[in-house]
């Protein structure tokens, strides 16, 4: 059953690769791409933050530090080495894992909101570091010309798409490895009761430490490719606290006990968001988070994935004996 499982999820990863390749050859309007590309890339950020905010319990608020660290590392490395993008997202990504373990050692032994505020710390240090250091641009940020599109794309938007697209799709991938894991049973075990799971002996520091690394190596790797999608970073933007607002309500309106919650809260919110960036105004959208998640908090605490398997269960239990 477990293989079959694994079949049927690189089945449906080949599918949505196979539909992002078929849009990009038949879809002529560009910005579909731009509105897309953001979706997806709030997918790797819910995707990661479920990591550790979901499976092991730690609310993280530090997402837009890792996020934004990516983006640097990436520019730098095109502006000052001419490095592929390839090369960008994997030394962001290892960036970005290094910067969590660092992060994990020094705020993991805290829990409950002293854990949440020491993320948000994160943040407020590594946006003023960016902003007085000139080297990466300061406060007016790093602007690039964009290389030539390589083959066989006809623009630069299609190919971090196909791009973006592939990084979520290793995201999740990593994800569900970790949920049907030990290393999942572990953090799960941390979450229900972290006292309990160390007297069991549950290595309970290793675990968040590792949850920590993936996570902030996955947030990092989601903003690698935002400078080539903007032609430009700068700290107020890239350090926005709004990808670590929706970074972590999207997993919890989809759902954060099951791998696909994050990603049907990332579809969902993201869409909306552009939906309202476009017919109404861009400020609104953190307004839109808010709703929504109370909305869920209230109605479905347990997310959409919940919500659902709650409908099943009575339905089950409706049915008559045979």
């Amino acid at each position: 059953m477990s293989g079959q499982r694994t079949w049927g999820f690189w089945i449906g990863a080949a599918a949505v690769l196979g539909l992002a390749a078929l849009a990009v050859a038949t879809v002529k309007n560009e910005y579909y791409f731009f509105a897309a590309y953001v979706v997806i890339q709030f997918v790797v950020l819910a995707t990661a933050w479920n990591i550790l905010g979901g499976y092991a319990g730690y609310v993280n608020f530090g997402t837009s530090a890792f996020f934004g660290v990516g983006a640097y590392i990436a520019i730098m490395l095109v502006k000052y080495m001419a490095l592929p993008l390839g090369l960008q997202i994997l030394a962001a990504a290892a960036v970005g894992g290094a910067l969590g373990f660092g992060v994990g050692l020094l705020t993991l032994r805290l829990r409950g909101i002293f854990f949440s505020i020491a993320t948000v710390a994160v943040t407020i240090i590594l946006e003023t570091v960016v902003i007085n250091w000139r080297y990466v641009g300061g406060a007016t940020g790093i602007q690039i010309l964009r290389p030539p599109v390589m083959e066989p794309f006809d623009s630069y938007i299609k190919m971090l798409f196909i791009v973006i697209v592939l990084v979520a799709i290793v995201a999740v991938a990593i994800a569900r490895f970790i949920e049907t894991s030990w290393i999942g049973r572990g953090l799960r075990a941390i979450r229900d009761n972290e006292e309990a799971a160390e007297c069991t002996g549950v290595p309970t520091l290793r675990l968040k430490l590792l949850a920590c690394t993936i996570s902030g190596a996955l947030m990092a790797a989601a903003g690698a490719p935002l400078a080539m999608y903007q032609g430009y970073v700068e700290p107020a933007s890239s350090f926005n606290l709004t990808y670590s607002v929706s970074a972590l309500a999207m997993p919890l309106i989809g759902g954060t006990s099951h791998w696909i919650g994050p990603v049907i809260g990332a579809m969902l919110l993201g869409t909306v968001q552009q939906v309202v960036t476009v017919t109404i105004s861009n400020e609104l959208n953190v307004l839109v988070v808010g709703v929504l998640l109370v909305i869920f908090v209230v109605a479905a605490p347990e997310g959409i994935i919940g919500l659902v398997q709650k409908l099943r269960h009575r339905l089950a239990s409706r049915k008559p004996p045979p």
